[in-house]
């Protein structure tokens, strides 16, 4: 409440009026003097929340609350990244888990700022949308009885022969100059004006900038709840089906259903690497890319397609994304009674640049027990006694697996979920090494068939293959965010290189000449620019010079801008007592 308002009140009640001696009745509600009621402090939210400075605010914890999404491993993006950091770091995974790191773009506190933005910046832009409406529709301001006493004006002294042709020819060089031009009628002393306005696409183009913000996360969100992201493995050789029960991981949005999958399909026929070999950027691929066989449907004609960086093969809204790639060491396990318990590749994860990686085979299936092998492949394998095994090149040059192996139960039968790249040790034992005492492990080479301890079986490295990681996405909103950026970008152009002008110019009779008079008339100019920064005296000398060549006039004021009496750039006084306020820029603020 305001003090003016508080000063009402205490009339009030001294007079006898409302809430006073006189009315019988106390303060409304119970309330005292500066309280505020329910209507007036959900009102009072109301202006806070979609004030400029609050959507100011939340667009910063906006850009603050994505940091950990950059950061720390999403679950949409990269599940396997998840999982090895919660290996590494058992503690900080229930914390982190509990605050939706993991998740960061779906967790509830950002899923809040997100609304609460939207709805600062609707609630902001609604208004400001119905006062630039009737903006347009308004006339320019009359101009003031004296535009000499404007921070920015000049006379120009015509001749006496030029009082009917001299204000058609302002006319025309207003338009010339984009301006909206309005004629006043003509006042006692004789004079004439016209109020022009220029620059009203500014105001147009920062609301199409903040209307674009909405839509960008309107677009956004909609793609969020309707689209998916998945993930998946596939080496070489091997197809793959756009089902839920080939990905590696799955993250729908909350209204996205399954069943809307596209139904299509493909094999990976070959994966391509282009290394560099020499140089600073030795070890670095110089580009890859999968060829593969789609099928865009059941029954559909199979088609070849190349799969590359940043070149997404689409299938009606879904889109498939080359993402990385890595080796799969194919093996075939023996058990303890000679029978094939295992045969296949096994994709391992690259742990650095030279792509040495780690994976685990796991043997449901061995006799008398269960098998695990955990270890690295290194493409190109060196030792040394500091590094000890390592990989020079990410080239599969030398191609070297080791391993360490368990036995016991690998914790499958009991229906819990298992990552493919962790191996639960919880039941199993290591295999002792019967020549010393360290853990058995087998160093391979291609070809090469180690026997596993204790007449368990036998593990053979058959060879290595490629494989690829796809990334499957559907964003049905994309298309308009990216719209809405665009047409953001035009607007946020228009708001920043446009100027709000306003020009007047007023014929009147040279000094103290009577309306009517055979004398010299002069031409009065001011210009005032209605957001700061800008150079309104350029404006106005470029005014003066095209008015002069218009009308044939002479400048009768050398100092142009001499602003006499101007109080601020935004206001002047008119003579007899009366005031004109000029609007600035304080009052487009929102």
């Amino acid at each position: 409440m305001s003090t003016t308002e508080l000063q009402r009140s205490d009339s009030d009640r001294a007079a006898g009026g409302p809430g006073g001696p006189g009315d019988g009745r106390g303060p409304r509600d119970g309330l005292q003097p500066g309280d505020l009621g329910p209507r007036e402090l959900a009102r009072w939210t109301w202006r806070q929340l979609t004030s400029m400075r609050t959507a100011l605010l939340l667009l910063l914890l906006l850009a603050l609350a994505a940091v950990p999404g950059s950061i720390i491993p999403q679950t949409g993006v990269d599940a396997f990244a998840v999982g090895r950091w919660k290996d590494d770091h058992p503690q900080l995974t229930p914390i982190y888990e509990a605050l939706g790191l993991f998740d960061v773009y779906s967790s509830p506190w950002f899923t809040a700022v997100y609304v609460l933005l939207m709805v600062s910046l609707v609630g902001c832009i609604v208004p400001r949308m119905v006062v630039y409406a009737k903006a347009l529709r308004a006339r320019p301001p009359r101009a003031p009885k004296r535009l000499g006493r404007l921070p920015h004006s000049a006379t120009l002294t015509l001749p006496a022969d030029a009082d009917g042709t001299a204000l058609e020819e302002a006319r025309r060089v207003l338009r010339g100059r984009s301006y909206r031009v309005v004629a006043d009628e003509g006042d006692a002393a004789g004079a004439s004006s016209l109020a022009a306005e220029r620059g009203k696409l500014r105001e147009a183009g920062n609301l199409v900038f903040h209307v674009s913000v909405v839509v960008v996360l309107v677009a956004v969100a909609f793609g969020g709840l309707f689209g998916y992201k998945a993930g998946a493995i596939i080496p070489v050789g091997q197809t793959f089906s756009d089902q839920v029960s080939q990905f590696d991981d799955f993250v729908p949005g909350a209204l996205f259903d399954p069943a809307d999958l596209p139904p299509y399909s493909f094999t990976v026929d070959n994966f391509d690497v282009d290394w560099i070999f020499q140089g600073a950027a030795a070890g670095q691929p110089e580009d890859f890319r999968a060829a593969l066989t789609t099928t865009a449907e059941p029954g559909a004609e199979p088609q070849q397609q190349m799969l590359k960086v940043n070149e997404p093969i689409s299938f009606g809204s879904s889109q498939v994304y080359l993402v990385g790639h890595g080796y799969a060491p194919v093996f075939t396990v023996r058990d303890g009674n000679g029978d094939v318990a295992f045969s296949g590749a096994v994709p391992f994860l690259p742990s650095d640049q030279t792509f040495a990686s780690i994976g685990v085979v796991k043997v449901p299936d061995a006799r008398p027990t269960q098998l695990g092998f955990e270890g690295g492949f290194y493409p190109t394998y060196d030792f040394t006694m500091e590094r000890g095994p390592f990989s020079r090149f990410p080239a599969a040059l030398d191609p070297v697996v080791s391993l360490q192996v368990y036995e016991g139960d690998l914790g499958l039968d009991g229906g819990d979920t298992q990552s493919v790249y962790v191996l639960d040790k919880d039941n199993l034992n290591e295999i002792d090494n019967p020549d010393s005492d360290a853990p058995f492990r087998v160093d391979m080479v291609v070809g090469q068939t180690k026997q596993i301890p204790g007449g368990l079986g036998s593990i053979t490295y058959d060879g290595v293959e490629r494989y690829v990681k796809l990334q499957m996405a559907s964003s049905p909103g994309a298309a308009y965010a990216l719209a809405g950026v665009v047409v953001g970008l035009a607007g946020l152009m228009l708001s920043l290189y446009i100027r709000p002008r306003r020009a007047w110019v007023r014929l009147r009779p040279a000094g103290d000449a009577p309306g009517g008079a055979d004398g010299p008339y002069e031409l009065d100019v001011a210009v005032l620019d209605r957001t700061e920064g800008g150079d309104p005296r350029a404006e106005l000398e470029e005014l003066v010079t095209a008015l002069t060549a218009a009308t044939g006039g002479t400048l009768a004021q050398p100092g142009v801008g001499s602003g006499q009496a101007a109080t601020s750039a935004g206001q002047t006084h008119r003579a007899d007592g009366d005031a004109s306020q000029v609007p600035t820029s304080s009052e487009e603020s929102s």
